[in-house]
């Protein structure tokens, strides 16, 4: 199987449009359109009833403390965790695209709505839930696509991996939230084949 888009190239950097934030000289950063990028797959395994989609960032910071602190930068040799920004399950077997701005096109204060979207398909909580948990203006429940926003005094450009599994069944079975690591552990054998593709972004000037 193969995952390809007409949003970025492979290895390379995602554009603005695509990102919850970009590069502001006067704050720092600013919000951005927050599109959801466009996909496309070929060569799907016989036997595929479903695929699921997850996007997620490998290079978020594990601790916070100098996370868009000024005059301090996030250490490159700090330990790195996941940050999910999109998961999208109960593709029908059909499906071979999903268009730039189908399921994001702003930056929603307090999230958009879910599980339940267009198509019967289903969205999961990304992980600004709980970034902006406790926040007065921004706080709530996020779910489906909000693009890339890391640090912007982090020494290292972040990797945006999104993966497309192949599956054996129509529609995923998860007890309580769908989450990243819920969809993750729902697919466990029932993955037929996957395909990746990388896009990297910052918002370190000087790394952009």
């Amino acid at each position: 199987m193969q995952l390809s888009s007409q949003s970025f190239q492979a290895g390379q950097p995602i554009p603005g449009e695509f990102a919850f934030a970009v590069i502001d000289p006067a704050s720092h950063v600013r919000l951005s359109s927050n599109r959801n990028p466009q996909l496309s797959w070929q060569d799907v395994p016989a036997g595929t009833r479903s695929f699921a989609l997850i996007c997620h960032d490998p290079d978020v910071p594990s601790s916070g403390q100098d996370v868009n602190q000024t005059g301090r930068e996030v250490p490159a040799t700090l330990p790195r965790v996941d940050f999910f920004h999109w998961t999208l399950i109960d593709l029908p077997a059909s499906q071979r695209e999903i268009a730039a701005g189908s399921h994001s096109r702003a930056v929603t204060p307090r999230g958009k709505p879910g599980p339940t979207c267009a198509d019967g398909l289903r969205h999961g909580l990304n992980d600004y839930t709980g970034w902006f948990a406790g926040d007065a203006d921004m706080g709530g429940d996020y779910y489906g696509y909000d693009g890339p926003c890391p640090p912007w005094n982090d020494a290292i450009v972040h990797h945006y991996v999104f993966t497309l599994y192949a599956l054996d069944v129509d529609q995923l079975k998860l007890d309580g939230p769908v989450t990243g690591p819920a969809v993750r552990a729902a697919i466990q054998g029932h993955v037929l084949d996957q395909a990746s593709l990388v896009g990297t972004y910052t918002l370190n000037p000087r790394l952009a």
